[in-house]
């Protein structure tokens, strides 16, 4: 369920980009010289023009009856977009490599620390922010942190976690990627543009990557691409708000979970619940991933009476379904779940068409939270 249909794949916009954060616009009239550029401040005026554009596209609210209709045919109006676009629609996100390093192969000792047990090191990797975070993050909790380098013993107290993490290896019947050392998912994976990018980058035989959709259609156009290789990868068909269907793998088995423009396409009702579950399947010292849409992007602009489930809830026009974040409403999703914030930003990107000399203000938020060695319960 590739949740966005207008995402600016900045791959697209600007072929390799550097990271968030380093294209500023200090001469307007400058403005059409480069595809984007970061970080755009909104004026006072034009904040509180979004402001009114969404009061007055939420005034006339979809009838209860269509929208019991978009969320028991959801998978029908997924598919539909599926079998109309098939796999020409989304491009390649390669930009993931450079906004989420975990996903990329120079991960090399990160995956030996995961793969050896060693998480309470990865731990403190991402709290001093030694993946290089530490340059966007938004502030941290003030904390004394181990780096990688550093010979300093970690406290007793994460010595005996990591020892009883050996306890924590898969005791279930055989599952696919059982026999892998680190473990990607992708929920909302559509036709895959996340999951091919990874595995054709990264050729370490000791990585599996699972992905899932809400659409058959889509999974279904991932198992018959030809890069599809099941003895890499494992493609498979998920509700993400069924609670009553169990994931493939068991709990606390994977290192990296990958959430690109999905949440957002689910019923903010369910949310708290999907991101629950998902915790779970984090290993101590994983991480989730998150990119979707911010309050006010344009997309949420653009939309007209008549299409606004509740509030910052829509419908598009074939069906399918948008949701738009502020950043605290993801921090409590994740932190209720029990997970620990990294990375919680705002990436606003000023788009530009340069032949048609139009501006295009888009709003995404990125996070990145972590699961705990202790949990907050023990």
């Amino acid at each position: 369920m590739d949740g966005s249909f207008a995402e600016g794949d900045p791959a697209a916009l600007c072929g390799k980009r550097q990271q968030f954060g380093s294209r500023f616009l200090s001469d307007p009239a400058r403005v059409f010289h480069h595809n984007a550029w970061d970080n755009v401040e909104w004026s006072e005026e034009q904040a509180a023009e979004a402001e009114r554009k969404v009061q007055e596209n939420s005034t006339q609210r979809v009838c209860q009856e269509k929208q019991v209709d978009y969320e028991i045919n959801a998978n029908k109006y997924w598919n539909d977009f599926y079998k109309i676009h098939e796999n020409g629609f989304f491009k390649d996100r390669h930009w993931l490599f450079t906004e989420f390093p975990e996903l990329a192969p120079s991960q090399n000792h990160l995956k030996n620390l995961l793969s050896e047990n060693k998480r309470s090191e990865v731990y403190e990797y991402y709290r001093s922010g030694e993946d290089g975070s530490d340059l966007i993050m938004e502030e941290q909790h003030s904390c004394s942190s181990v780096s990688l380098g550093d010979k300093t013993q970690p406290p007793l107290m994460e010595e005996s976690v990591t020892q009883k993490l050996r306890h924590l290896e898969i005791c279930t019947n055989e599952f696919p990627g059982s026999s892998a050392t680190y473990r990607i998912l992708e929920v909302g994976c559509g036709v895959g543009n996340t999951v091919f990018p990874i595995l054709q980058t990264n050729n370490d035989p000791s990585l599996f990557v699972y992905c899932c959709d809400f659409s058959s259609t889509a999974v279904e156009l991932v198992k018959t691409n030809s890069a599809y290789d099941p003895s890499r990868c494992f493609a498979f068909v998920h509700d993400l708000c069924d609670e009553d269907k169990s994931y493939p793998m068991p709990e606390n088995s994977l290192d990296v979970i990958i959430l690109i423009f999905v949440l957002s396409a689910i019923i903010p009702d369910k949310m708290q619940n999907a991101i629950n579950r998902l915790s779970r399947l984090l290993k101590p010292g994983g991480i989730m991933l998150l990119r979707d849409y911010g309050r006010y992007d344009m997309a949420q602009l653009r939309f007209k009476k008549g299409q606004c489930l509740s509030e910052n809830f829509y419908v598009r026009g074939d069906g399918t379904r948008v949701y738009f974040f502020t950043q605290d409403e993801l921090d409590t999703l994740f932190t209720t779940a029990g997970l620990e914030k990294v990375q919680n930003l705002v990436d606003r990107r000023l788009q530009v068409n340069r032949g048609k000399q139009l501006t295009m203000y888009r709003v995404w938020i990125q996070c990145k939270y972590l699961k705990p060695l202790v949990s907050s319960t023990s």
